[in-house]
């Protein structure tokens, strides 16, 4: 094994995101496996990815193994994945709501584990992925898989007490931009605009806006404060939310989405 084989358990949107980012760096060697072998032989034949024939023939080829399942089947996969451990393996876990402490009762003892949440703007090489590590993992292998989900995009590293947030932030926020776009968008039809070139307008708005928050330069409140003329266009649109709570609503829904995640573990 080397110190930059990585095994994916599950090929599901996410891992072809990740694998999409690490197929560029040549100190990579990407194995994988999925319960399902016709999508296993796509993958494989759209990024080069390597077989595996069953999850501890994962374990054998590669250090670092990612279980990218969804959260119901992580202690399955590690029933079967806990015979192929060893002190070299680095568990990286992207299931929602599965704790350190969980994988690391169910695989070997002393297993090193880091918790990921990344997100679908990885397909773009714009992804947000946040990070925690186990009580076993060390500063190294932090470094390590910050490096790794580097390919896809920026990284955070978080406490594990806050990766529910994150995972309602920017794990799930995805669908609540797109859902933003979509709605503007549709304003702007409603306006005169054709749909092709409102939600061009309102994707790209968004894009110009959260490159202008990640400056660091200013806060978003002093940015809306900057584009809000008084009597204004900005000013009437930005009273028609508050006359509909849109933010009260936007604060809800991560609230409810942090919720869900606390119940995936339960």
């Amino acid at each position: 094994m080397t110190r930059r084989s990585i095994g994916f358990i599950g090929t599901g949107r996410i891992a072809q995101a990740l694998i999409s980012g690490l197929v560029r760096d040549p100190e990579s060697i990407i194995y994988g496996y999925d319960k399902d072998p016709e999508a296993l032989q796509r993958v494989s034949d759209l990024y080069g990815v390597r077989i595996a024939a069953s999850i501890p023939d994962l374990a054998r080829d590669a250090s670092i193994v990612v279980i990218s399942v969804k959260p119901y089947q992580v202690a399955e996969v590690l029933a079967e994945l806990k015979p192929a451990l060893g002190a070299g393996h680095l568990l990286v876990s992207v299931a929602a709501g599965i704790s350190t402490g969980f994988i690391s009762a169910n695989a070997h003892e002393g297993a090193r584990v880091i918790r990921v949440m990344p997100n679908t703007p990885a397909f773009v090489g714009q992804g947000m992925t946040a990070l925690c590590k186990g009580s076993h993992a060390t500063g190294d292998d932090l470094t390590l898989a910050e490096g790794i989900f580097s390919a896809i995009g920026r990284t955070a590293i978080v406490e594990e007490s806050g990766m529910d947030g994150a995972t309602a932030v920017s794990g799930s926020g995805p669908a609540y931009m797109f859902r933003i776009i979509d709605s503007i968008a549709e304003g702007g039809a409603a306006c005169g605009l054709d749909r092709q070139t409102a939600q061009l307008l309102a994707a790209q708005t968004m894009l110009g806006a959260a490159s202008m928050v990640l400056s660091g330069r200013k806060s978003p409140e002093e940015l809306v404060r900057e584009v809000t003329t008084p009597g204004g266009t900005t000013e009437a649109g930005l009273k028609e939310m508050d006359r509909h709570e849109l933010r009260a609503a936007l604060i809800d829904t991560v609230k409810a989405a942090a919720a869900r995640s606390r119940e995936l573990m339960k």
